[in-house]
């Protein structure tokens, strides 16, 4: 298995980054996976503001020279790995410029002139490890499942990711957090799994 970590938070000393390092020892210790790329976005300067203009047209998204590389690392994974914190009850907008410019038509999805579109990337499997300072299950009770509606409904199943799972850690900045129990979760996870 070819395993993509996409790494969304600017700083390199916080509980983000701590389970990003649980993410990539687990997997390393593990024989399921057998090669391992992580991105951070802001350690790349990922500019995640849409520009379409005469020049630049959303329809052309899918062939923008500029995002070929992040093209070729997502196509390349089989399973790809999201590490972020809940803002104000879904990811940041770093991630999700990265996804609105990434997961475009004719490269993640097809329009096929029905309801739903043909998604292009079936047969991966997606991780979504996030950290909130609110209660866990500040999301569900609170929001309707509002961020796990957004990744799994209206984005990964549209583009044909049917496998995916959820790690969402609440209370993250109390000293009740059960820090240390919740990064061995992860650990274990990636340590073990497998598509």
């Amino acid at each position: 298995m070819k395993m993509l970590v996409i790494y969304t938070y600017p700083n390199h000393k916080s509980l983000s980054y701590a389970f990003l390092q649980k993410v990539i020892k687990g997997s390393k210790e593990n024989p399921n996976i057998k090669e391992l790329q992580v991105l951070d976005l802001y350690g790349e300067d990922f500019n995640p503001l849409l520009v379409f203009n005469e020049h630049k047209r959303r329809r052309d998204m899918h062939q923008d020279p500029h995002f070929e590389k992040y093209r070729k690392q997502i196509t390349w994974a089989d399973k790809i790995v999201f590490v972020y914190p809940i803002w104000w009850g879904r990811p940041p907008a770093m991630l999700m410029g990265y996804i609105d410019q990434l997961f475009a038509a004719n490269f993640a999805y097809r329009d096929n002139k029905g309801l739903l579109p043909e998604g292009l990337l079936k047969g991966k499997s997606v991780v979504c490890v996030s950290t909130m300072k609110g209660p866990t299950n500040y999301p569900l009770l609170w929001l309707n499942n509002a961020h796990k509606i957004l990744m799994k409904r209206a984005l990964f199943h549209f583009v044909g990711i049917k496998k995916v799972k959820f790690f969402e850690f609440g209370n993250m900045e109390s000293p009740k957090g059960k820090q240390i129990k919740k990064l061995e979760k992860v650990y274990r996870y990636f340590k073990k799994v497998d598509r």
